[in-house]
């Protein structure tokens, strides 16, 4: 299949490089390592090995062609300009799939695109883009696709097969399900190490937060079980703080966002499903506490 990928950095530059090293046809949209990677092509710095390839570069989806599957991996504070960037590239199967962090992106992308077919994208990856055309994936890789709106099962099965094929560990999973176990830890860690100014292995390492990122975690778990959601439970949440505690020292895409001064993700990652939770009638007030001091912190960037 074709593929496009939208915002090649540091998500979107390693799936779809996984992808363009097996063979698959992956066209790249890049902003300000356009030319540096037209000329000098894609670098993935790989735990699981490096490569490079000449990527397929473009600045603009009007020069690109229309794509059986597009991979979205813009920060979701961006996704107002899928408005004019995604129909360039869309036929009438072509499938949508949100590599994203949050609670409700794809109920908003499917308002501005009512017929086009999404999936769900759960990347579990310690992945950084810090510069031009060069990827450093430190651990994990795997990514879970969960269907939200296509109509064509065969299709999703497709993709994870070449995902499959690339070296990706993939897998189909039920959608409300997984965007709340991502949330799970992306919660916690991705605003802590904004708030703490600091990595995912110290806020573990230290007693008092340890426990404060598991109450943050139950919070998460309590708001999946209001809203009926099954397979989110105490068992998972031990399961992610172990692989935590197993991976690298890492800095979660918020926290870069914060350190190089960018627009954070708090709408999707924390304000959306807090406010969803709230309607359902379960509270999470950790986690309202560290949305306010994640908000005070981006205005006073």
């Amino acid at each position: 299949m074709r593929y496009a990928v939208i915002g090649s950095g540091a998500i979107g530059g390693y799936y779809g490089g996984k992808l363009a090293r097996a063979g698959q046809e992956v066209h790249f949209l890049f902003r300000s390592d356009y030319e540096y990677v037209r000329e000098n092509g894609l670098q993935v710095d790989s735990c699981d090995g490096s490569f490079h390839i000449q990527a397929k570069a473009y600045v603009s989806t009007e020069d690109m062609p229309q794509c059986d599957v597009v991979l979205v991996c813009l920060k979701s504070v961006n996704n107002r300009k899928l408005e004019t960037m995604l129909p360039p590239l869309l036929h009438e199967r072509t499938l949508v799939i949100l590599i994203q962090n949050g609670i409700g992106v794809e109920e908003d992308v499917q308002r501005m695109f009512p017929g086009v077919q999404l999936a769900a994208g759960l990347a579990f990856i310690c992945s950084s883009k810090t510069e031009k055309g060069r990827v450093n994936h430190q651990c994990y890789g795997s990514i879970n696709l969960a269907n939200y709106s296509c109509r064509d099962e065969s299709l999703m099965q497709a993709v994870v097969n070449e995902f499959r094929q690339a070296g990706v560990e993939t897998g189909l999973v039920e959608y409300h399900e997984a965007r709340w176990k991502k949330a799970v830890w992306n919660m916690p860690f991705n605003g802590m190490t904004v708030a703490l100014h600091t990595q995912t292995d110290l806020l573990l390492k230290n007693p008092s937060t340890r426990q404060l990122i598991r109450d943050q975690m139950m919070e998460v778990v309590g708001a999946s079980r209001a809203l009926g959601v099954s397979g989110v439970d105490e068992a998972f949440v031990e399961k992610m703080i172990q692989m935590t505690d197993e991976m690298t020292p890492y800095s979660p895409s918020m926290r870069l966002d914060y350190d190089f001064h960018r627009p954070m993700e708090i709408h999707y990652l924390y304000t959306r499903p807090i406010e969803i939770a709230r309607e359902a009638g379960f509270r999470m007030p950790k986690l309202e506490m560290l949305e306010a001091e994640l908000k005070f912190l981006e205005k006073n960037l």
